[in-house]
């Protein structure tokens, strides 16, 4: 139905549940207009195992990132009935379902979708368990990958700025197999989270065309040859055959309906639309009225990721990938992103951050970032004499490089730790002007800006970003971009909208041009930043591979 055939005294809603790294929110909105009415969260129980292996108390290798995919069902167990309770609503009248997931966050299952964790011999196995989106110790594959795919000129390689990400799922899928070839060889399906969850709501296995473009190498319709992956192992020849082919969902379009068990789970009713899987990052472009060429989406929170549509298809360097139809019909979805940006913030507060700071923001009634930040907000541009890199979680895009590091240059005995703060915000920004400035230069231009996710509520980091972008910055006018987004697909997937442009116009929410450059910071700012590219080339691209070998020493080290 569209919506002009919706009863306005006989409201529909649907869900929309987003899977972050820590936890899972979901969000009742209604169909006819987007209105947000209730929420729900749950973090997960075992969080993201790091160091340590849960079951076991094994130590993890540097680089790890695991999770338990239990976790994400208590999600559908506990954030989606609360969420019904916060609303009042009757959850006789939600139509449908949708759901949004980090990427590239995958695991291997059984045929009927058992995660291999879940056997009692391979509880301890680390390889049994989900690879989280920042699992970055494929590294070594990944390189292999782009260094053979680079040497035999593979045409799939320029869809992604000339390198594959240790993130995706080919590199993390070789790591696997020749790390624990017993799992590889037990498992049935190397399946994105994103398509895992909607098995376990609808009974049905998609891969979603936007992970099985961006983060699986689906491209005109092929995956890597067989005898690509044949020379990177024999084993692995069959890889794209054997555990990641499937049937395509399109986004938008229904997977499949709600099962008796899902049902019985959530609280709402059988039988209701549950629509194919997605990324956070890409869903959350119609939640933010942003499906237009040109107008770039980040999303911006642990780490950011930036998402753009355009008409044409162009090579981008050092790009995640563009992918037709990756974020909406039609058009080409773009998509770059940073490691870490919210997680560098957290990392510098929680490691590195005095007690007397702690104590003061704690009389204050503030927290540790708000009480950092009033402290340098004021200070001119420059006034530090610090410029840092960004890359404390590796560089996503343009280097596309996990062995990278962070550093902060210019520090002093009398350089004080709101500076190091600020530093690191202002390095975070620069790291998103090279981006736009690659997109630009590429003949793929960014026309707008527009920021969503949990850090957007922080106004003097995104004037930061503003004065150095010397763009406007418009935001998302919900707290729950992605979830929303999933609640506008899942309104498609049930019929009450034709397009999921229709639906973000009517259900989406933006504030325009909440902030806009300050003439005088951004010309101060061009000078740092022209020192932040010089560092970024120097450290980045080869002329001193010192973070590489630092990382060899440590992994040595540590053996």
């Amino acid at each position: 139905m569209s919506t002009s055939e919706t009863p306005r005294n006989s409201e529909s809603y649907v869900i929309g549940v987003d899977y972050g790294t820590l936890s899972g929110r979901a969000v009742v909105v209604r169909v006819s207009d987007g209105v947000e009415l209730g929420s729900g969260v749950h973090d997960y129980s075992h969080a993201v195992m790091d160091t340590t292996l849960a079951t076991s108390g094994a130590s993890l290798p540097p680089e790890w990132a695991l999770q338990v995919p239990s976790d994400y069902v208590d999600v559908l167990k506990i954030a989606v009935p609360a969420a019904i309770r916060d609303a009042g609503i009757d959850p006789a009248h939600v139509i449908g379902i949708g759901t949004d997931f980090t990427a590239c966050t995958v695991l291997p299952v059984l045929a009927d979708g058992t995660p291999l964790n879940e056997l009692p011999e391979f509880a301890d196995r680390p390889h049994a368990y989900v690879k989280l989106w920042k699992h970055h110790a494929g590294q070594g594959q990944a390189d292999r990958i782009n260094e053979l795919a680079a040497a035999r000129g593979e045409k799939w390689l320029p869809r992604y700025g000339g390198l594959i990400s240790s993130e995706w799922e080919f590199a993390k899928g070789l790591q696997l197999l020749e790390e624990d070839p017993d799992i590889y060889e037990r498992m049935d399906h190397w399946i994105e989270a994103a398509d895992w969850i909607i098995w376990q709501l609808s009974g049905t296995y998609l891969r979603n065309a936007c992970t099985a473009g961006y983060k699986g190498i689906l491209q005109d319709g092929e995956y890597p040859s067989e005898d690509f992956l044949g020379a990177l192992n024999p084993g692995f020849a069959r890889f794209a055959i054997d555990k990641v082919a499937h049937e395509i969902g399109q986004l938008g379009d229904a997977a499949g309906t709600l099962t008796a068990e899902a049902a019985a789970w959530t609280g709402l009713p059988e039988g209701i639309a549950v629509a194919v899987g997605n990324v956070d990052a890409h869903v959350t472009s119609p939640a933010a009225r942003a499906t237009l060429p040109g107008q770039m989406v980040a999303i911006m929170g642990t780490s950011t990721c930036h998402v753009m549509n355009h008409d044409h298809l162009a090579e981008v360097p050092g790009m995640c990938g563009v992918v037709d139809g990756g974020i909406i019909s039609g058009l080409y979805g773009y998509e770059a992103g940073q490691s870490g940006v919210g997680d560098i913030f957290a990392w510098y507060v929680t490691n590195q951050v005095p007690a007397r700071y702690y104590d003061a923001a704690r009389d204050a009634g503030q927290s540790i970032h708000e009480y950092l930040t009033d402290l340098v907000k004021d200070q001119p541009v420059g006034g530090h004499g610090l410029v840092a890199l960004d890359w404390y979680g590796g560089n996503r895009s343009v280097l596309v490089d996990a062995e990278l590091s962070g550093t902060v240059i210019g520090a002093t005995l009398t350089t004080r730790p709101e500076e190091i703060y600020r530093a690191l915000y202002e390095a975070t920004a620069f790291g998103t002007r090279t981006i736009v400035e690659t997109f630009n230069a590429s003949g793929v231009p960014v026309t707008e800006f527009i920021a969503a996710g949990g850090l957007i509520r922080n106004p003097f980091l995104m004037q930061v970003y503003s004065d150095i972008l010397r763009m406007p910055i418009s935001t998302i006018a919900s707290d729950q971009g992605p979830a929303l987004g999933s609640a506008i697909h899942a309104a498609v997937a049930a019929g009450a909208y034709t397009t999921v442009n229709d639906a973000g116009t009517a259900m989406g929410k933006l504030n325009v041009n909440v902030y806009t450059p300050n003439p005088e910071a951004a010309d101060a700012y061009d000078a740092l930043y022209a020192e932040y590219t010089l560092l970024h080339d120097y450290f980045g691209r080869g002329e001193n591979d010192v973070m590489h070998r630092l990382k060899s020493i440590k992994r040595e080290a540590l053996k």
